[in-house]
């Protein structure tokens, strides 16, 4: 058995580092890069747009509206996207990446973000382009029906493109039990037992600590009365959390940065000054590399977004919206909110935490990454700081659970049907204690390594589609910021098409 595990764990490795080596990562910043050359770099030449149509219209009616049987409004179709993105990646990963990679590791971290901005529009607009009704009217949509019906469309690629879309599917299915459910399980039931349960001696219960079986229970309980509520509830759920657990852990983290205030210059000033590397400083202290300043920021900035997966389409497809572009703006805020936001207010708190040396960028001897955030949040607040972060990472992360559920269950739709769907809810549900419980690390590698492999049929098909995201971009800046009278090219399917573009015309977007 253990020659096994050995083996198993050699071969995921070696998948592991080709799915987020440089193969993956250079194919993923070589989209973003593609797709920011194609839209003219609309992320920046029209911020005021996008900004405009979204944060800016959330007291709108439009962007709440969720009056269509099937479909949730656009914020919440944003809110439920951020519970799966807004995870541990914000706090845990983002120590990690600065632990490894230094303090340059978060200038990366912005560029991938960047980047990824024009990635997740142009998933999100294909993913409304190629959406389609199931049998309980309820929209669907994601990287399987744009790899089948959009890359299959091209001349003797039929074949290639069922084969991507149905790779997807499976590695989104196998993702969503590993990183979308027990390995945040886990991360809320080590916080939460390191925060309030220090030092006590529970009895054990199949060789488990009874406080992790309460706290698995009690998660797998409130997460199946929503999860079985189906999206309408989740999203309802997370219209509500996410904007306020977000919003609160950001003060949280302007509350140390004001404490903190002479040193935010030199914060950041580190974050310029190694982002090509840290060289070796005396006393035999190794240096960083350029290479793994790169990677860690930008594998984990994609951790955190997860622009580029193919995920948050299978949610931003249930939106209300007409327009395909619209939803991409939202992508686009996505990605902002999560990095340029939630992420860098987290590496402010870690600069700032003593635990990082601004002079050589090298984290001081016997630094623990899982645990930077909370003791840099104990400085300031003491004790409590602890357990806010504890809360905070209960939040990011439950959310984040409900969120994959989704994605999980339009993965399995898409292969077994809705029937299917229902079925790999309850297990989901189920699931989630095993997480409470479990302790081997292999399980988590091994959903590390899926949730890579989706990115690579999904970015195959996002870089494929490239001559319809300049269709769709072209047409709604003609018509949205030029002013000119064209018809909205809104659909693949025409009757989808003709009913959105009467509904447009008259002001519905």
């Amino acid at each position: 058995m253990e020659n096994f595990v050995t083996g198993l764990t050699n071969v995921n490795d070696t998948l592991n580092s080709f799915a987020w080596g440089w193969f993956g990562l250079i194919l993923l910043l070589g989209t973003g890069v593609v797709c920011t050359a194609i839209t003219k770099c609309f992320q920046l030449t029209h911020v005021g747009h996008w900004w405009r149509k979204t944060i800016g219209a959330v007291f709108h009616k439009d962007s709440h509206n969720k009056s269509e049987e099937g479909a949730v409004s656009q914020f919440q179709a944003l809110c439920t996207a951020l519970a799966a993105t807004i995870g541990t990646g914000n706090i845990a990963g983002v120590a990690a990446a600065i632990v490894v990679g230094g303090p340059g590791a978060v200038f990366w971290m912005w560029i991938a973000a960047i980047l990824g901005m024009m990635t997740n529009y142009s998933e999100n607009i294909l993913g409304i382009y190629f959406r389609r009704r199931n049998s309980e009217n309820e929209w669907s949509g994601g990287a399987m029906y744009y790899l089948r019906d959009g890359l299959g469309s091209y001349k003797n690629c039929k074949g290639i493109g069922r084969f991507l879309a149905a790779l997807f599917a499976v590695f989104a299915i196998l993702a969503s039990f590993g990183i979308g459910n027990m390995g945040q399980i886990n991360k809320i039931t080590l916080n939460i037992e390191s925060a309030f349960f220090k030092g006590v001696d529970a009895p054990l219960f199949a060789g488990v600590s009874v406080v992790n079986w309460v706290i698995g229970l009690v998660l797998m309980i409130i997460g199946g009365f929503i999860i079985l509520g189906g999206l309408k509830r989740i999203a309802a759920f997370a219209e509500r959390v996410v904007p306020f657990m977000a919003v609160i852990y950001v003060v949280g983290a302007l509350i140390i940065m004001f404490v903190h205030i002479s040193s935010i210059g030199a914060i950041f000033a580190s974050i310029f000054k190694f982002a090509f590397g840290i060289k070796a400083v005396a006393g035999g202290a190794l240096g960083v590399a350029f290479k793994e300043v790169v990677k860690a920021g930008c594998k984990r900035g994609v951790f955190s977004n997860e622009a580029g997966l193919g995920s948050s389409v299978m949610v931003h497809s249930n939106s209300n919206v007409k327009e395909p572009v619209k939803q991409g703006l939202w992508g686009i805020f996505e990605v902002f909110a999560d990095t340029i936001i939630v992420c860098t207010m987290t590496a402010v708190v870690v600069l700032s935490s003593g635990y990082i040396d601004l002079e050589t960028g090298l984290a001081i001897e016997g630094t623990n990454d899982a645990t930077l955030v909370a003791q840099a949040f104990g400085n300031v607040f003491g004790r409590p700081g602890e357990w806010f972060v504890a809360i905070a990472v209960l939040l990011f992360a439950f959310t984040t659970v409900l969120g994959w559920s989704h994605y999980g269950s339009k993965a399995v739709e898409y292969i077994f049907g809705v029937k299917g769907a229902k079925v790999y809810k309850f297990i989901f549900v189920i699931m989630m204690i095993s997480g409470a419980v479990m302790t081997s690390s292999l399980a988590w590698d091994i959903s590390d390594t899926f949730n890579g492999f989706m990115m690579i049929p999904n970015l195959i098909g996002v870089l494929s589609l490239t001559p319809l995201v300049i269709k769709l971009t072209n047409n709604y800046v003609d018509r949205k910021i030029k002013g000119k009278d064209v018809e909205p090219v809104l659909s693949y399917d025409p009757e989808i098409q003709k009913e959105h573009a009467e509904l447009v015309k008259q002001g519905v977007e």
